[in-house]
């Protein structure tokens, strides 16, 4: 079997988690393989192993995304380029602090994956994303679904966005000023994705997908080439 590292507290390590306001943290598993990945998996009871030996895991109530918990932070950034309705709706600055400050408090004590990766080949548009979980299966989802880098591409790595992944956490619904106790929040002002309330992994990937390439162009850019695409922004 593979070795599973946990780095606790190393001082780099530590600096990168905590410009994400982490700190206090349990281990930290930081970049592991797909086989660590899928060992700590089935350690911490995360899913069962099938007949063929895939991983598999039950999401609970949400076996798919959940449109109406979705928000994009209110800006005087993007105020004026967002298409807002039901589809994309605003969300105060604050309230995506209050989600924010809960789920390091959250954390903390608590052991974490981390895992670097590159949402689109082409260098042009290619972001940095650093997707942070509570769950080593979750990780492994990210690990797949995403571009892996070299180890050297690793050791200089700086994420354009940072993804806290938290199903664990719920939100008290509209008193926290949001649709339920699910919340997938974007704040393209701070980069950073909030998800919580919902096992379903898939909120990931639409994360990066729908909309965060805005860090690469313009707003104006981006809302052109999603109405043409049919896709959210």
């Amino acid at each position: 079997m593979e070795e599973v590292v946990a780095i606790t507290g190393g001082a780099d390590e530590g600096k990168h988690l905590e410009k994400h306001g982490l700190k206090n943290l349990g281990a930290v598993h930081w970049n592991l393989s797909a086989s660590a990945l899928y060992q700590e998996a089935i350690a911490r009871c995360e899913g069962t192993i099938t007949v063929g030996g895939a991983l598999t895991v039950s999401t609970g109530v949400h076996t798919g995304r959940s449109p109406k918990d979705k928000f994009i932070v209110d800006s005087q950034a993007v105020h004026d380029h967002i298409d807002w309705g039901s589809v994309n709706k605003p969300v105060k600055p604050e309230t995506f602090e209050l989600i924010h400050e809960r789920i390091t408090a959250y954390l903390q004590g608590r052991d974490i994956f981390v895992q670097d990766c590159f949402a689109g080949a082409d260098p042009d548009y290619k972001l940095n994303v650093r997707v942070i979980t509570e769950s080593a299966w979750a990780n492994l989802f990210a690990q797949n679904m995403f571009i892996r880098p070299t180890e050297e591409q690793k050791r200089d790595f700086n994420p354009d966005f940072t993804i806290l992944h938290v199903p664990g956490l719920l939100a008290r619904g509209p008193e926290d000023g949001l649709n339920s106790e699910t919340f997938i929040m974007v704040d393209f002002d701070k980069k950073m994705v909030l998800i919580g309330g919902t096992n379903y992994a898939g909120e990931i990937k639409k994360s990066i997908e729908n909309g965060i390439y805005l860090s690469k162009g313009t707003l104006k850019t981006l809302n052109e080439i999603s109405k043409k695409l049919d896709i959210f922004l």
